[in-house]
């Protein structure tokens, strides 16, 4: 099972970038998936879950009504889409799939877990 995080780079304070999550075939597509990041100093959090059909999401509420997951099962791939963006995002980015199929914000729920992207954002 391998995942890579990848889209990760430095944006302004109010920009945007776009994480993707390559999975690999052997991961099963029945599995809900999510974004996790670490910022230097702090344990890593939950950012925002997905079920295995797209329909169940669930986002932490500091990321509510910015951030957009989203996956095409297709293309094996799960994406972060970041809007405005701030200085308390800057973290290092993590994609996980679940042992369920359902959304979860618990971290316990995540057995596999990708390499993480760095996310800088300048003021």
């Amino acid at each position: 099972v391998q995942l890579q995080a990848y889209g990760g780079g430095l944006v302004q304070t109010g920009g945007s970038l776009r994480l993707s999550c390559a999975v690999s075939r052997r991961t099963s597509s029945n599995n809900g998936m999510g974004w996790f990041r670490q910022a230097p100093g702090k344990e890593r959090e939950f950012v925002a879950g997905i079920s295995w059909r797209g329909d169940g999401i669930v986002y932490a509420d500091s990321v509510k009504g910015r951030f957009t997951i989203s996956r095409d099962n297709a293309k094996n791939t799960l994406y972060l889409q970041m809007d405005n963006l701030g200085p308390e995002d800057a973290a290092v980015y993590y994609c996980a799939s679940a042992r369920q199929a359902w959304a979860s914000k618990d971290i316990s729920n995540y057995n596999y877990w990708g390499q993480g992207t760095q996310v800088t954002v300048s003021s």
